[in-house]
């Protein structure tokens, strides 16, 4: 069922990871993270980082977000990441595409760095299904096309910050039906 939200005066964190698979339970690790802070049906903040991670991402991997090993060279990593990550989600509310998946890993990552993360969470791919079940696929992609009629040109699928902003767009859409 999904909760009848409005993005008032609240504050909203709307979030995407990029990782290395499917599972932190194998040792899969979040390598990108990409975030905006909504207020007011405003977007007033963004976060995005590349994580350094000490795990080899798998080609089929690559293929889908176009993240290489070599691009992780010298990024910051998680120790410097997810603390600043926590300053910048404070008690918001967060929202993602399929949050279970993003919220699984989060908690991973923020356990390992003896980090809580007890924030309420709102999953877009929950909230399309219950409110458009006519659409063949309930993924990003299919959902910003029915409800933003199309996908801004200057969108990267698959990156972290650009999934967070489109979450963030169908998401604000979806709360006023």
């Amino acid at each position: 069922m999904v909760l009848k939200v409005t993005a008032g005066s609240m504050r909203y964190a709307v979030l995407d990871v990029e990782t290395t698979g499917l599972s932190p339970g194998i040792g899969d690790r979040i390598i990108e993270i990409g975030a905006v802070a909504i207020q007011e049906r405003t977007i007033v903040a963004e976060f995005e980082s590349l994580i350094y991670v000490k795990k080899r991402i798998p080609l089929l991997v690559q293929n889908i977000h176009g993240i290489t090993n070599e691009m992780l060279i010298g990024k910051p990593e998680p120790e410097e990441v997810f603390p600043q990550f926590r300053e910048f989600i404070g008690d918001s509310t967060l929202v993602a595409h399929n949050a279970q998946f993003d919220i699984r890993f989060l908690r991973y990552e923020f356990e390992r760095l003896g980090l809580k993360l007890s924030n309420r969470h709102l999953c877009t791919l929950e909230m399309s299904r219950e409110l458009f079940p006519e659409l063949e696929n309930h993924k990003l992609y299919t959902v910003a096309k029915h409800v933003l009629v199309g996908v801004p040109e200057n969108m990267h699928l698959h990156r972290a910050l650009d999934d967070a902003r489109l979450t963030a767009m169908i998401w604000m859409e979806m709360v006023k039906r």
